[in-house]
């Protein structure tokens, strides 16, 4: 594909919008009308998670509460309401983008490195206040943790079964229905009745019944199947519960499958809709153990197996660690995926650098460009999360979404931090790029090259195995704390294949515990961000690999990097740079030149050779 000529537009946004998403100006009236109806239904205040029964990160819009109430829009965040106060509490990706969304006179904002939501409840709910809770979004942990602080406080913590936004959403759009889909062996690897005996080897050596799968992650896993449930994940909605022998229970809205899927599944497992789960489970669960994900299970269904007899264990999802290992078909897939994205990438780099010095370009027009490039690879399903185009102060805020609102031109002598990501038939992508407009200063230059250094330096590590990603994180930051700098967000996410952009349970942050094992795919994302200047983030998506180092006591591992796309040598200050990591970037820069230097035109190579000459 050459669009290169093309004006901006000759391209657009078919996954997503930059339409304001929620409204804040309507906060105050829809926290008046929510607390009219908690007061109906007698209590005095009320946890907004921004969560569905299943803990996704991508909600349906019939999920989308949080957004509906507060006009915030961020993947993560709650909201507690109270009679006389409301608090809306976001992590480090937010900070700035919240209070510019939402109306701060109704919600003030607090930052989770300041107080955490249970510590708020304690010092804000007054002693014999009901504070109500959603036992279907809220999880056992959570529960826990808000029982803890409101017995503090004095309080009584009441499960609220009702859906107090029902009766305030008078629009609320319908639950998702999208069609369920089957993967191909050559794609997913392994089939169904092979991963579900490595499933239930897992249950029987934990001395399990059975295990609730709530993650509908794991269900899309052990299933082989994909959805559109959500945005930019593939993901049916499902529940299932997998016994320690025997056929499993999988639970779907039937209008989801058609004959052909139906039969298939059939073969797996014995369907049902998701209204049979409370029936089915209760009498699975009598006098069994079963396993319920502390992360993802909903409370509501913790409290059910108990009533029917039987016990909860609560621990991690059997299938999460199974699923973060990739096999070698999905690793083939992941690969050929980022090959296809690098041809996008690429393309769209020469197409900006053209048109980028102009002035005229907007961030808009960026992201219409990038996902159309993509488009052009001919099997593009969806972009794996709204891409994130900052150009100058707007780089500064983590996750910040352009929308029509906020959109800008492009100004030479800015930065521009673009993270973006696509969804392939075989496989996910996840990508950042700082990129020079013009000539960038001295300090750009130099805050980039600190960011890169630690970005290479988490590249090449080589570890025993046991190393978990908290004591890989500091690899990254370790040039940045050098001189005084940080980034307030992770190092590294894992990512699914042809699943969730942002899969668990491995990380590499200070919160990173689980060691790191061959086959998990994880980000490498470092950055440096300067409030109302610019942002700076160099992402790689990486694989974990097996490595052979003479001596070793240990077996060793380390990592590939997937992505193919060059770092702005503009942006490198190479007096920063030692011998090693030049030799490292041209490397890099050799390897991804020859892997896709063939599939380009004549205009879009020499663009090619040029940014990945050697240092």
């Amino acid at each position: 594909m050459t669009v290169h000529h093309k004006t901006p537009h000759a391209f657009k946004a078919v996954f997503q919008t930059f339409d304001d998403l929620a409204d804040g100006a309507a906060g105050p009236a829809r926290l008046a009308a929510l607390r009219a109806e908690l007061a109906r239904l007698n209590v005095d205040g009320y946890v907004v998670p921004r969560a569905d029964a299943h803990q996704n990160e991508y909600v349906p819009p019939c999920e989308e509460r949080l957004a509906f109430l507060t006009g915030f829009t961020g993947s993560a965040g709650t909201v507690i309401v109270l009679q006389d106060t409301a608090a809306l509490f976001v992590d480090g990706r937010y900070t700035l983008q919240a209070p510019a969304q939402v109306d701060t006179g109704a919600f003030t904002v607090v930052p989770l490195s300041q107080t955490r939501p249970d510590a708020w409840v304690e010092a804000n709910l007054r002693r014999g206040a009901r504070l109500a809770y959603d036992p279907w979004r809220t999880t056992i942990d959570g529960r826990d943790r808000l029982a803890k602080a409101v017995g503090a406080a004095g309080g009584i913590l009441v499960p609220l079964e009702a859906d107090p936004f029902t009766a305030i959403w008078p629009d609320r759009p319908e639950p998702p229905r999208a069609p369920v889909r089957l993967l191909d062996l050559s794609v997913a690897g392994e089939d169904t009745a092979a991963k579900l005996r490595r499933v239930q080897e897992k249950l029987t050596e934990a001395k399990l019944d059975g295990a609730l799968i709530s993650d509908p992650h794991g269900a899309a896993w052990l299933f082989n199947m994909r959805g559109g449930d959500v945005a930019h994940t593939p993901l049916p909605l499902a529940w299932c519960i997998v016994p320690r022998e025997g056929l499993p229970d999988l639970f779907l809205e039937p209008l989801k499958l058609s004959h052909e899927v139906r039969a298939a599944l059939a073969g797996h497992a014995r369907l049902h809709g998701t209204g049979d789960l409370d029936t089915v489970l209760a009498a699975f669960a009598k006098d069994r153990k079963v396993r319920l994900d502390q992360a993802t299970a909903p409370v509501r269904l913790a409290g059910l197996i108990e009533a029917a007899g039987g016990t909860v264990d609560k621990g991690t999802d059997p299938i999460a660690l199974l699923k973060a290992s990739k096999n070698p078909a999905e690793i083939a897939g992941m690969r050929a995926a980022h090959v296809r994205d690098g041809l996008a990438l690429v393309r769209f780099l020469a197409w900006f650098d053209a048109e980028a010095p102009k002035g005229h370009l907007t961030e808009i027009e960026a992201v219409e460009a990038l996902e159309t490039f993509r488009r052009g690879t001919g099997n593009l399903t969806d972009v794996s999360f709204p891409t994130i185009a900052g150009a100058g102060e707007n780089g500064a805020i983590v996750h910040y979404r352009v929308t029509r609102k906020t959109n800008r031109a492009i100004h030479p002598g800015e930065l521009f931090l673009l993270d973006s990501g696509a969804q392939y038939p075989d496989g996910t992508t996840d990508i950042t790029r700082t990129l020079a407009v013009g000539t960038p200063t001295a300090e750009m230059r130099r805050h980039y090259t600190l960011v890169l250094k630690g970005h290479l330096a988490l590249t090449r590590a080589v570890f025993p195995e046991g190393i978990n990603g908290a004591q890989l994180d500091p690899l990254a930051r370790q040039y940045l704390w050098a001189a005084g700098l940080d980034f307030d967000h992770g190092t590294g996410h894992g990512v699914g294949a042809g699943l969730s952009v942002h899969e668990g349970p491995a990380r590499i942050s200070q919160l990173g515990h689980l060691a790191l094992a061959e086959g998990m795919i994880l980000s490498n994302e470092p950055g440096y961000y300067r409030t109302g200047a610019y942002g700076i983030r160099i992402e790689n998506l990486i694989l974990v690999e097996r490595r052979t180092v003479e001596g070793a006591e240990k077996p060793c591992l380390g990592f590939s990097t997937l992505t193919l796309v060059p770092y702005d040598r503009r942006l490198i200050d190479l007096s920063l740079l030692d011998g090693a990591e030049r030799e490292q970037v041209d490397a890099y820069h050799a390897l991804m030149a020859e892997a896709l230097a063939g599939d380009l035109d004549e205009v879009e190579r020499e663009w090619l050779t040029q940014a990945t000459a050697p240092l």
